[in-house]
């Protein structure tokens, strides 16, 4: 683990932003795109909502656009319908999806690197408030954790794929979940 604390920040958000692309990679178009809530989350709009914020919380609140201003979804499209980030739309692919947000990581590594913890920022859709690096690091890998959160129980809901990253790496592999789950229930059921 480094060090630093830009490092170790660093290496925490990779770590969260590898686990949540992996919760899609091996899907089919329709499994990543269909809505598992009443709300109409689902895995490949959990993604898209997450180039955004990170375009904008690395790039665009330090003074460094994603320079790929058509890939990301404009003020326009957003007054028209405020969940054009949470969906994929019909000429996007999971594929392109996942890549353009590897070309948003890259361009957000860039600002981590260039830019100390104490660099201001601001964020445009928070009225204009001073930043800095360190508190956009902490409340993105925050933002991360809770998607990750999300993906992880729409993905166990598709196929029962459960791991921090990928299956089974931080769950037991044998284990016997039918007899836990009924257990649980019975614990429930008493109250």
């Amino acid at each position: 683990m480094p060090a630093d604390p830009k490092s170790t920040l660093k290496s925490y958000i990779d770590a969260r932003r590898e686990a949540l692309i992996s919760k899609v990679e091996d899907l089919s178009e329709r499994d990543a795109r269909l809505p598992r809530t009443p709300t109409g989350t689902n895995l490949l709009g959990i993604i898209k909502h997450v180039i955004g914020v990170e375009a904008v919380y690395l790039g665009a609140t330090f003074g460094r656009p994603f320079p790929e201003p058509g890939a990301l979804i404009s003020d326009e499209v957003f007054e028209v319908d405020p969940q054009a980030d949470w969906y994929a739309t019909e000429d996007e692919t999971l594929e392109g999806i996942i890549g353009l947000y590897r070309r948003v990581i890259a361009h957000g590594d860039e600002t981590i690197d260039a830019l100390p913890l104490d660099a201001i920022g601001h964020v445009p859709h928070w009225g204009g408030d001073e930043v800095t690096l360190h508190q956009m690091l902490v409340h993105l890998f925050a933002d991360l954790a809770g998607h990750g959160g999300q993906a992880d129980i729409l993905r166990e809901e598709i196929d029962g794929a459960v791991g921090w990253r990928k299956a089974g790496d931080n769950i037991p592999s044998e284990y016997d979940w039918s007899a836990y789950v009924a257990k649980l229930t019975e614990i429930a059921n008493r109250f």
